[in-house]
């Protein structure tokens, strides 16, 4: 399993809104200029995330983008999920791919085992978790 930039930066940019929310909406320039990112880059990120129901946004002057979802109940996985289409470590545990060996695969067991513990370890950290520790408030650290 390898995660693409877009789900590596789609967690950073929650991060960052969840250690800087307020009632406001904020820009995405601002949320670029911290994070790092190019703003077009971020546009096609913060779409996925509009469209998954995680973020809201707001256009003009005085908009921007905030969470719609507590970052204490928005898991890492679910993030990964829309934004990677399937965190499998490999093609034959794929929906899309199914194992041609099937049940008689010597490995199979192995690999079913280690998508369970991504899975497991994903479903275990929340946006929450991913903010500086100053901010968390000495809340659960990774």
């Amino acid at each position: 399993m390898l995660v693409s930039t877009k789900g590596r930066y789609a967690l950073r940019v929650l991060a960052d809104l969840a250690q800087h929310q307020t009632d406001d909406y904020i820009p995405l320039k601002d949320i670029a200029g911290r994070e790092g990112i190019s703003e077009k880059y971020l546009e096609s990120i913060i779409k996925t995330l509009v469209k998954g129901g995680i973020l809201t946004g707001l256009r003009g002057k005085g908009g921007g983008y905030r969470l719609i979802r507590d970052p204490n109940q928005l898991t890492v996985k679910e993030v990964l999920m829309l934004t990677e289409g399937d965190l499998a470590p490999v093609s034959c545990l794929s929906d899309d791919e199914p194992c041609p060996h099937g049940p008689g695969c010597p490995t199979m067991a192995m690999w079913r085992r280690l998508d369970a513990l991504i899975d497991q370890f994903f479903s275990g950290i929340t946006i929450t978790d991913l903010m500086p520790e100053s901010v968390r408030g000495g809340m659960y650290v990774i």
